[in-house]
């Protein structure tokens, strides 16, 4: 009797395209960094905006190294195709793009 037999994934243009749209997203945090210290700044550097700009210039860099973690592993998966994004990275991610929309709320109001 033989283990389940492991299907081969066609990665296709699959793993090129989640690269690039694991680019654009950390295109888009970047723009989200800049325009909190923008607004951080524009507030007459009270302590709530200098807090929350840099919180949120925390959460980019912690985005960015997920980000660029996993466009290391799509770059380097090969034929074999990429790996599952690990639940942690993920949760990782998504805890981040949250904070950065606290954030946004915070700076705002």
């Amino acid at each position: 009797m033989t283990g389940p037999v492991r299907e081969e994934r066609d990665p296709g243009l699959q793993p090129e395209r989640t690269r690039l749209a694991w680019r654009r997203t950390t295109l888009s945090s970047t723009v989200v960094a800049v325009l909190a210290a923008k607004a951080a700044l524009h507030d007459s550097g009270s302590a709530a905006g200098t807090v929350a700009c840099a919180f949120c210039c925390v959460l980019w860099l912690a985005f960015l190294a997920v980000a660029h973690r996993r466009i290391r592993t799509l770059t380097a998966s090969g034929r074999a195709g990429p790996a599952v994004l690990a639940p942690r990275h993920a949760t990782a991610a998504t805890l981040c793009t949250l904070a950065f929309a606290v954030c946004a709320v915070a700076l705002v109001f």
